[in-house]
């Protein structure tokens, strides 16, 4: 009843303000070297968890500037394998994580979108870019595509405006011991969708034919579990999670 109120008279922008400064003030009490962020370069003796009930996950969140497993790992990625830091390449940033959204944002080739205009700078929806074909360098879709009902359109539209050349990296929660994708209309609640999706506002739970349902005529698609590139206790110091929301997808356009 308390939480109905509270989302009932304070704005959502005002409430995700609150949000950072707890979790901010959390972190002066996490003092410690056990857990390292990559993305902000501190140490604390813990990371917060994320979620509750079945989607929750320990360690998962950084106290000092909030990153989750995947943008950690996503971010140690980008920096090490290409460009997107150096230069002025253009880039285009769906519903931007705060973590990497500072590291980027000095690019004044840099844009976040979001359908929600309280979570990026431009308010955009994914399956209407106002965008002309062929723009971005860089484009990064993380925990977006599987929110969306009409997914080919989404996709259409994220190929028109990537660059020939250029790379887009899709990531999504991903059930990788299923062959197939389940997603089932009759899962219409966020109750059911928690149930069988894993999140309250999933439309599908993406298995191994993910790579075949956003392949196209021209798109190059690449697999990418970057965490293999580390040793057991730096995954584990780092949190980088255990493949259900890491795995890399580098989709170029020939």
């Amino acid at each position: 009843m308390i939480k109905y109120f509270y989302q009932a008279i304070i704005p959502e922008k005002w409430r995700n303000i609150v949000h950072i400064n707890l979790r901010k003030i959390k972190s002066f009490y996490l003092k410690g070297d056990a857990f390292y962020c990559p993305c902000c370069g501190k140490s604390s003796s813990m990371f917060l968890s994320k979620g509750n009930g079945i989607d929750s996950r320990k360690n998962a969140v950084c106290p000092r500037c909030g990153s989750l497993e995947r943008s950690r790992l996503l971010y140690l990625y980008l920096k090490r394998e290409t460009e997107i830091f150096h230069g002025i390449s253009s880039i285009l940033h769906f519903a931007p994580e705060a973590a990497l959204k500072k590291l980027l944002k000095s690019n004044p080739n840099y844009i976040d979108v979001d359908i929600n205009p309280n979570l990026a700078t431009y308010q955009m929806d994914i399956t209407n870019l106002k965008y002309p074909d062929d723009k971005f360098d860089y484009i990064i879709c993380s925990h977006v595509l599987g929110h969306i009902p009409d997914e080919n359109l989404a996709l259409s539209e994220l190929y028109r405006v990537l660059k020939p050349g250029g790379s887009l990296f899709l990531l999504s929660l991903m059930d990788l011991s299923s062959p197939k994708t389940l997603e089932n209309k009759k899962f219409d609640t966020p109750e059911k969708k928690l149930n069988a999706y894993g999140e309250k506002d999933l439309e599908r739970l993406y298995g191994r034919d993910f790579i075949e349902r956003i392949r196209r005529k021209n798109i190059h698609v690449e697999e990418i579990d970057y965490r293999r590139n580390f040793s057991k206790n730096d995954r584990k110091k780092m949190s980088l999670g255990n493949g259900q929301r890491e795995i890399i997808y580098k989709i170029s356009k020939n």
